[in-house]
């Protein structure tokens, strides 16, 4: 699957672009503008564009209105079949954000139950109950996502609500040439839908990437041969910054072994989940970082651990974002132009360490050296040695690495100069190292 040797780019289309909060039901073509980040993102590494929601919604995209019609916030059908086009012109897949779970109430389904009620033909797309009220005083009940009656729940054991979706997901590989979907809130969504939805993409293109969002359990519930080929790893999202923000090595690699290690047990060994340190939900990882010292160290770790590397757009070049209550404005901010840095340029060479070197897509993953503030482990597929070093800490540190591996030439990638290990490695105060074995 391409997928696994790609890295990730998010772009939030309604923020980046500084469209109205509220949809006012004006055409502009905003969606244009992304076409000039294309040099960045392709200098940058990127290979992949997931774009979060661009079809027309009520306010921030994951509230629906309609599934075959761009948000006339950003433009056109047309504008946005350019767009796809011209990105993949430049050697860039397309995914979207799918949101099948729920709609927003002007979804034009929903807003037929409101003006018909029972004797809409619409009334078993939802979860209603007539002997209820809403909170919009609807003269009905219906199930809302988790809480929030802004979004519709939608019934996906409805087959008319299936078919229908699934023609929407059609039509957006036929207008739009799609590669694949981001499953919104996939741990709601019915095991039976993403099973039709797996088999509907591979016959209409073999090579479709389905990815899940999933925060918590096991993520091959839907991640296996039948649903999704991938999922979000909140799990060591959470583990990429803690570690650092509690000077704690630990909890990354214990993260990292369970899921990765050698042990035949690994719960996700030879699986490529999807890895990041910010996103348009959470607070941007400039923000969240207690030492700021930790940023580029904390994308070292992204780059060198088992994963599908993600970007969030404004983070390459570190970008703040606090995550308010009721209120994710400050996450997916309005910008015009890129901004390239030491960040940036950092960002840069591992991504094309990642593409590159098929022991940081392909290897396994063993730990090396650990303590709280340092972490050195392997990444290793067949005979392709890649050791990746991390020293969090405001003070040098030491290390000794086995004989069998120190003794032999050894490169760091990310100057490209030779090393000796031989007799011990002193990493300086806040360091990474990528370092190749030959």
């Amino acid at each position: 699957m391409w997928s696994e040797e790609s890295v990730f780019y998010q772009f939030y289309p309604l923020g980046v672009l500084g469209a109205p909060k509220v949809n006012d039901n004006v055409t502009v073509p905003r969606i244009l503008e992304l076409e000039k980040w294309i040099p960045h993102l392709q200098r940058l590494g990127i290979d992949a564009i997931y774009f979060s929601p661009v079809f027309e919604s009520d306010s921030h995209g994951y509230d629906t209105r309609e599934y075959k019609k761009i948000d006339c916030r950003l433009g056109s059908n047309d504008d946005f079949s350019t767009v796809c086009r011209h990105f993949q012109e430049n050697g860039f897949r397309v995914v979207l954000d799918g949101v099948f779970n729920h709609v927003g109430r002007g979804f034009w389904a929903f807003k037929d139950v409101i003006v018909n009620r029972e004797k809409s033909e619409y009334i078993n797309w939802f979860l209603l109950d007539f002997d209820r009220n809403s909170l919009y005083n609807d003269g009905f009940y219906y199930e809302g996502w988790e809480g929030h009656y802004e979004l519709v729940k939608l019934n996906l054991q409805n087959d008319n609500v299936v078919d229908y979706l699934l023609s929407c997901v059609q039509s957006w590989i036929e207008e739009f040439n799609i590669d694949g979907i981001r499953l919104d809130v996939a741990y709601c969504l019915d095991e039976e839908f993403m099973k039709r939805l797996r088999n509907h993409c591979t016959y209409l293109k073999k090579d479709f990437f389905l990815i899940g969002e999933i925060l918590f359990g096991d993520y091959k519930r839907i991640v296996n041969s039948e649903m999704l080929h991938s999922c979000t790893n909140y799990e060591c999202y959470k583990g990429l910054y803690s570690s650092f923000n509690d000077m704690n090595m630990f909890e990354i690699s214990y993260s990292l072994n369970r899921q990765f290690g050698n042990d035949t047990n690994a719960l996700y060994r030879g699986e490529h989940l999807l890895s990041f340190v910010d996103n348009h939900d959470v607070t941007r990882i400039f923000t969240i970082l207690n030492n700021k010292k930790h940023l580029p160290l904390v994308y070292g770790l992204l780059f060198g651990m088992p994963s599908i590397p993600s970007i969030y757009y404004g983070s390459e070049w570190g970008i703040e974002g606090l995550k308010l209550s009721g209120n994710d404005d400050l996450l997916r901010p309005q910008i015009i132009t890129p901004v390239w840095n030491e960040l940036t340029e950092l960002i840069s060479k591992l991504a094309q360490l990642h593409k590159h070197y098929k022991s940081l897509i392909w290897g396994g993953y063993k730990s090396v050296v650990l303590t709280n503030r340092q972490l050195v482990f392997e990444r290793k597929y067949h005979n392709e040695i890649i050791l990746i070093a991390i020293n969090a800490d405001e003070q040098e540190f030491k290390i000794h690495i086995d004989e069998s591996i120190a003794t032999r030439r050894i490169i760091n990638l990310l100057t490209q100069e030779n090393v000796d290990l031989s007799n011990g490695f002193i990493l300086p105060a806040y360091s990474l190292f990528y370092w190749k074995i030959e």
